[in-house]
């Protein structure tokens, strides 16, 4: 009994330190996303992670990793305006239609020349 209600502990301990890591590790608070011939698109990561609360609702559709986008956009796996269209206008859509705060529907106002 002694040896299983030790081998909880030490899972549980393992499966909290793990979740404050990857707490912590939230990548950078700002990415520069390379937004095609409309120029750069600075973007609030930290900003979304703290609203969205769950990773997934982007990253479903690019890893978790440095450069992830631009990668996709080369070999051809994203399309482009993909991302945009997929994730960033409609999410900025659905929450104006709710009467929440909303981020920019217009291009001029993502992309930086």
């Amino acid at each position: 009994m002694k040896g299983n209600l030790l081998v909880i502990i030490l899972a549980a301990a393992i499966l909290v330190a793990g979740g404050v890591a990857m707490a912590v590790n939230r990548g950078p608070a700002n990415i520069n996303v390379n937004g095609g011939s409309r120029g750069t698109v600075p973007f609030p990561h930290a900003q979304h992670q703290d609203r969205l609360k769950d990773c997934t609702v982007c990253h479903s559709t690019f890893p978790q990793e440095t450069g992830a986008i631009n990668t996709l956009k080369a070999d051809g796996t994203l399309k482009p305006k993909q991302v945009m269209n997929t994730l960033c206008i409609k999410c900025h859509k659905q929450e104006k239609k709710a009467g929440k705060p909303h981020g920019p529907l217009t291009c001029s106002k993502c992309h930086v020349r």
